[in-house]
């Protein structure tokens, strides 16, 4: 087929969603140095893309009232005169809007009901987990005449940190007396309801632990509507809350500054994965929501699941028997230390 020119990439959905999906951008400049690429997101997820050094504009998702609004968002499409546009998230109004806006290529899911708004489908159940996230939309590339084949090792994700944010992280952090030749451990205890969690009592215990250790510093982070969750982890004075305090951007700041990030399956783990940075991630065995999809796509992170065996897993039954409950915190504690052990010896190694 011919060689893209001006690419639209839509992925309209959530944080996590976004970054697994930023590594696109860098393999078709790859392959098409001179295609000019557009990312279509929620307003909600801009901030992650619009530094993005492979990304050349940002479109943002016109809605109204948590609705899509069809008749501007294709007024908006028009006017770049797209050749392909790439569907990552697949919805009905995605679909039709880049239908009725006239793309000649229009790459999604042939496995939907309204796919017949796609001439160029991938026929893949994303559900069955049988490969990663990230993977799945580097197959879609196919479709453009790009076969890459990545892994955590060779994955890049660009993510940039923004020079302002980085001023108000050391705002902050004077503020809190953070001590920053001390590791900084932060967890994020909401996920937003897209996967079975880790209970806050359970990773409350953890706070514990780890405040209890004079050489860490602990920060706690969530959105504004997790301030309560946040709370219950405030086990002492020590303990920096800062839920609700921060955009996208600056999370993004905070993140590349820690030592070790830890949370539920949530957008940030895929943040500080994209940043390099070591991960604790706890995952159900529901396949849908399982680390085999979802996991952070790094060769640092470390998944904790329940260990009890499930067959057919369904999430009514994850949550009535609390089988996220059986993961040992003492355990995570450990592998925490160990992280942050190994850090301290590799920067020593490095200042030889």
């Amino acid at each position: 087929m011919k060689a893209p020119e001006n690419l639209l990439i839509v992925r309209t959905d959530r944080i996590g969603d976004v970054v697994l999906s930023l590594p696109l951008a860098r393999l078709v400049k790859k392959h098409y140095k001179d295609c000019k690429v557009t990312y279509l997101v929620r307003d909600y997820t801009r901030e992650l893309v619009e530094d993005h050094p492979y990304i050349n504009e940002v479109l943002i998702l016109n809605e109204s009232n948590g609705k899509v609004n069809i008749k501007s968002n294709i007024q908006q499409i028009v006017k770049f005169r797209f050749d392909a546009g790439i569907v990552v998230y697949p919805t009905f109004r995605t679909a039709l809007i880049l239908f009725l806006s006239g793309l000649k290529t229009r790459i999604g899911t042939g496995y939907r009901w309204y796919s017949f708004l796609f001439n160029k489908k991938v026929f893949e159940h994303r559900k069955y987990a049988e490969k990663h996230e990230l993977e799945f939309n580097v197959n879609l590339l196919k479709m453009i005449g790009i076969d890459e084949t990545i892994n955590p090792d060779t994955v890049r994700f660009d993510l940039q940190v923004n020079g302002r944010t980085v001023e108000k992280i050391n705002e902050l952090f004077s503020e809190h007396n953070v001590d920053e030749n001390r590791p900084v451990v932060i967890v994020h205890p909401g996920s937003g309801g897209s996967a079975v969690d880790l209970s806050a009592e359970k990773l409350k215990e953890l706070a514990v632990m780890l405040s209890a250790e004079n050489d860490i510093t602990l920060i706690i982070t969530g959105s504004a509507s997790e301030k309560s969750l946040c709370e219950q982890l405030v086990v002492n004075d020590k303990v920096i809350n800062l839920a609700g305090f921060l955009s996208i951007k600056e999370i993004i700041a905070l993140i590349n500054r820690c030592t070790v990030f830890v949370s539920n399956s949530t957008g940030p783990i895929h943040i500080a994965a994209a940043l390099d940075k070591h991960t604790v991630g706890f995952y159900p065995n529901l396949l849908a929501c399982s680390h085999k999809r979802w996991r952070p796509y790094s060769t640092k992170s470390e998944i904790f699941t329940p260990v009890t065996e499930c067959k057919d897993c369904a999430r009514e039954q994850c949550l009535s028997t609390n089988c996220m409950n059986t993961i040992n915190m003492k355990d995570v504690f450990e592998k925490i230390m160990s992280i942050i052990k190994f850090q301290k010896q590799t920067e020593f190694n490095n200042d030889r």
